[in-house]
């Protein structure tokens, strides 16, 4: 009872890396995709990693798209796409890193040169959980590199009679029977929504994983409508520098309520307007302070003049304006 009173307290006293998402491996749509790697779309490379770790930023969230790592339904995955995805992994270990693999498919997925959402006839629940107890087969070797497996990024606008907590627990329980110990990341519906968190996720709260080590994972941006789009300025978005806070606490308090582990995956800011600037940084700040940890959206080398970008310039020698917020927070408290 000592021992596991400790360990209780050691893992409540466990700071919790932050860090950025790794953008890239899920560009290029249409006729891009499959596409080929280093060509159509990119993982991280060597230098990526070494410059956020010299920022102490050691959390990688990586987005890949699924259509490029098994090219059918329950096919075989594609051994090119699971190779750069082994490497990087190692990478990442060399350096003590962590990095989330991110499904970035927001709960659809390509059957031939259409798009089903996960539940549809031609996409059925099985169809997600295969993938993941294949990909979790295959990598389960990585577990110093591996911070967790993303279900899938944002699901929205799922089936009512096939909903996302459904897809989620078939996933959970298939990786399950490959790997018992990486933590298990999932989403929320409605664009992982951090504010409106109680009213569309509140039944995650119910799934069932038998190692206990699901993460559940919002999202949140400071313009009107959330999308992180910021089409108008600081003002005409009726922004102000607490509305990160007040967006983010429906999840804190909700994840409190039901003693449950959490982690913001994306926040950004554009620089056209130093307020932005506080916003982030009083929402890190509260993040910090509840022991919650994040991914800021969203670094990666071929960002065409991203709004919210914070790749590196100039060869990796010149920060973007929000590193000097985001290297104030490393880890939380």
């Amino acid at each position: 009872l000592l021992f596991l009173a400790l360990s209780l307290l050691s893992f409540a006293q466990c700071r919790l890396p932050f860090g950025v998402n790794l953008a890239g491996a899920e560009f290029g749509h249409g006729s891009k995709m499959p596409g080929e790697v280093n060509k159509d779309y990119f993982y991280p490379t060597a230098a990526d990693l070494d410059y956020w770790k010299s920022k102490g930023l050691i959390l990688l969230r990586v987005p890949f798209k699924w259509e490029r790592i098994q090219h059918e339904p329950f096919g075989e995955l594609t051994k090119s796409e699971v190779k750069v995805m082994k490497e990087m992994l190692k990478e990442a270990e060399k350096r003590d890193m962590k990095v989330i693999l991110d499904l970035h498919n927001y709960g659809r997925c390509k059957v031939g040169d259409k798009a089903y959402i996960l539940g549809e006839e031609q996409l059925p629940v099985e169809v997600l959980s295969d993938f993941w107890n294949k990909l979790a087969g295959e990598l389960k070797g990585y577990t110093k590199s591996i911070y967790g497996y993303g279900l899938m990024n944002e699901p929205h606008d799922m089936l009512e009679s096939v909903p996302w907590v459904k897809i989620a627990q078939a996933s959970i329980l298939e990786i399950r029977k490959v790997d018992t110990k990486t933590p298990v990341i999932v989403g929320g519906n409605h664009w992982s929504s951090a504010y409106r968190w109680k009213e569309v996720s509140d039944e995650l709260k119910n799934l069932y994983d038998p190692s206990n080590n699901l993460i559940f994972e919002a999202h949140i941006y400071f313009d009107e409508d959330g999308s992180g789009v910021y089409r108008r300025s600081y003002d005409e978005e009726k922004a102000y520098e607490y509305i990160g806070v007040q967006r983010l606490s429906p999840f804190v308090d909700w994840l409190k309520k039901n003693n449950l582990k959490g982690f913001v995956g994306e926040y950004g800011v554009p620089t056209n307007d130093e307020r932005w600037l506080t916003c982030l940084d009083h929402l890190l700040a509260f993040m910090q302070e509840q022991g919650i940890n994040g991914t800021y959206w969203a670094a990666g080398a071929r960002w065409n003049k991203y709004i919210l970008g914070v790749q590196p310039q100039n060869n990796y020698t010149t920060d973007m304006p929000q590193i000097k917020i985001l290297t104030k927070y490393k880890e939380t408290k």
